[in-house]
C-alpha cells in the first residue's frame, strides 16, 4: 500500500502530462489491457503454485518500477506518461487482489479474525505513509525519484511474501485461489438472471462513470491552477493523504454506527446524493479549494461507507453468483465504466466546451445513481428478510416435529 500510494500522485500527474485532451484513451487502454490480462492471470493461477507465483509477480512489478525510473530519467514523451498511467491502474488491481488472496489461503478463519485487523491497520499505515512522502518530499527530490522509494516498498513487500512461503506446513504445490482466475464472462450469465446482481452491476457502472467525470474535472482544474509538475504531484499527494486519514477515522468511529442506525439503503444513497450536490457546486465554481473538499469528502465516504455496504450486497446471493459476478463486475464493468465515462465526458466537452456546464449536466446521472442505490438496498432488505423468515419457519417446524 505504501508503494502504490507513493506512485498514485505520479499517475495523476502523468495523466496531465500526457494531455488532458487524451485522457479518454488512457481509460480505454486500461479497460482493454485489463480484459487481456485477466484470462492470462487466471491461467497462471491454475498452472503455477502459489508459493512461486506470488513472489514472482511482486518481483515483476518491482522491476517494472525500476524500469520506469530509468525510462523517466532518459526519455520525455507523452507515450511514456500514458504507459505509466495504464500500468499503475493494472498494478493496483493485481497486487492488491493477490495480497488478499494469499492471506485468505495462508490463514485459517480463526487466525484471520484475530490478525486481519492488524494487517488492515498495516495497509492503512502504508496508505498514509505513501501520500506523506509524495507530498512533502517531491519538491526536494523530484517526481521521478519517488519511484525509487516505491521500489524500496515493493522490494520489502516481496521479501515478506517470500518469507511467508517458507512457513512450515504451507503446501508448495497449492494453487492461488482468487476471484480473477475464472472466465469473467461467466458472471454475465449469472447477472442476467439475478435482479439484485443487475442492480449491483448498474450501481458500479454509474459509480465509475461519475467518478471518471469527477476525475476529468479535477484534471482540467489542476492543470490550469498549477504550472509545475512538482506542485501538481504535491496536490495529488495531499489529496490522497486527507482521503486516507479521514477514511481511517470514519472506519474506526462512524462506519458501523451509520450502517446500524441508518441502514443499507441510506448508506447506498449517501455518496450518490453527495455527488449530485458536488457537481452542482462545481457548476457554480471551479475553485481548487472547493475541488479538494469535494474529493476528500467523496473519497473518504466512498471507502468508509459506500464500498463496505456495496460489498454487503453480495452476501444475499449464492457463493457461485458472488464469485463469478464479482469477477465480471470488478473487471469488465468497473473498467468499462471508466472508459464509458471518459468518452462521454470528452463528447460533452466538445459539444458544450464548458466544465461548469458539464458539471451541471452530470447531476441527472448522479440522481439516477441515487435511485439505483435505493432499489438495490430495497432488494437486499427484501432478500435478507425473506431468508430470516424462512430460517425461522424451519426452526419452528423442527421444534414442532
Amino acid at each position: 500500500m505504501g508503494g502504490y500510494f507513493t506512485l498514485r500522485p505520479i499517475r495523476d500527474e502523468m495523466g496531465i502530462q500526457a494531455g488532458v485532451e487524451n485522457m479518454q484513451w488512457l481509460f480505454t487502454g486500461t479497460f482493454v489491457i485489463m480484459l487481456l490480462l485477466v484470462p492470462l492471470f487466471g491461467f497462471l493461477t491454475k498452472k503455477v503454485s502459489r508459493n512461486r507465483l506470488v513472489p514472482a509477480i511482486y518481483i515483476f512489478f518491482a522491476l517494472n518500477i525500476l524500469a520506469f525510473y530509468i525510462a523517466f530519467q532518459t526519455l520525455e514523451s507523452a507515450a511514456l506518461s500514458m504507459t505509466f498511467f495504464i500500468w499503475l491502474s493494472v498494478f493496483n488491481l493485481f497486487v492488491i487482489s493477490i495480497f488478499w488472496s494469499f492471506n485468505s489461503d495462508f490463514f485459517t478463519s480463526d487466525q484471520a479474525k484475530r490478525l486481519y485487523g492488524p494487517i488492515t491497520a498495516g495497509g492503512s499505515s502504508g496508505a498514509i505513509a505513501g501520500p506523506v512522502i509524495a507530498t512533502f518530499f517531491v519538491g526536494t527530490i523530484g517526481v521521478t525519484s519517488l519511484l525509487l522509494i516505491s521500489f524500496v516498498f515493493m522490494t520489502l513487500a516481496t521479501l515478506c511474501a517470500i518469507q511467508m512461503t517458507k512457513v512450515e506446513g504451507l503446501s508448495n504445490e497449492r494453487k492461488l485461489v482468487t476471484s480473477m482466475n475464472g472466465n469473467i464472462w461467466e458472471g454475465l450469465r449469472l447477472i442476467s438472471r439475478s435482479p439484485i446482481l443487475k442492480q449491483i452491476c448498474l450501481f458500479v457502472l454509474l459509480y465509475t462513470t461519475i467518478s471518471t467525470f469527477l476525475y476529468f474535472e479535477q484534471a482540467h482544474i489542476i492543470s490550469k491552477a498549477f504550472s509545475s509538475s512538482s506542485d501538481r504531484t504535491a496536490y495529488f499527494g495531499a489529496r490522497d493523504l486527507l482521503v486516507n486519514v479521514f477514511t481511517l477515522i470514519f472506519q474506526f468511529f462512524l462506519t458501523g454506527k451509520i450502517v446500524r442506525k441508518w441502514g443499507v439503503i441510506f448508506c447506498l444513497m449517501l455518496v450518490p446524493a453527495l455527488s449530485a450536490f458536488s457537481f452542482l457546486s462545481l457548476s457554480l465554481s471551479q475553485s481548487v479549494y472547493l475541488l479538494l473538499v469535494i474529493q476528500v469528502v467523496y473519497g473518504s465516504l466512498n471507502f468508509a461507507v459506500q464500498r463496505p455496504t456495496r460489498e454487503m450486497l453480495f452476501t444475499s446471493v449464492t457463493a457461485e453468483e458472488r464469485y463469478r459476478s464479482k469477477n465480471f463486475i470488478d473487471t469488465a464493468v468497473y473498467r468499462g465504466g471508466d472508459a464509458i465515462g471518459s468518452w462521454l465526458f470528452t463528447g460533452l466537452s466538445q459539444v458544450v466546451g464548458s466544465l461548469q456546464i458539464i458539471a451541471f449536466v452530470t447531476i441527472p446521472i448522479a440522481l439516477t445513481w441515487v435511485a439505483v442505490g435505493f432499489k438495490a438496498g430495497k432488494l437486499f432488505n427484501y432478500k435478507t428478510r425473506k431468508f430470516h423468515e424462512t430460517s425461522n419457519e424451519v426452526i419452528i417446524t423442527k421444534k414442532s416435529a
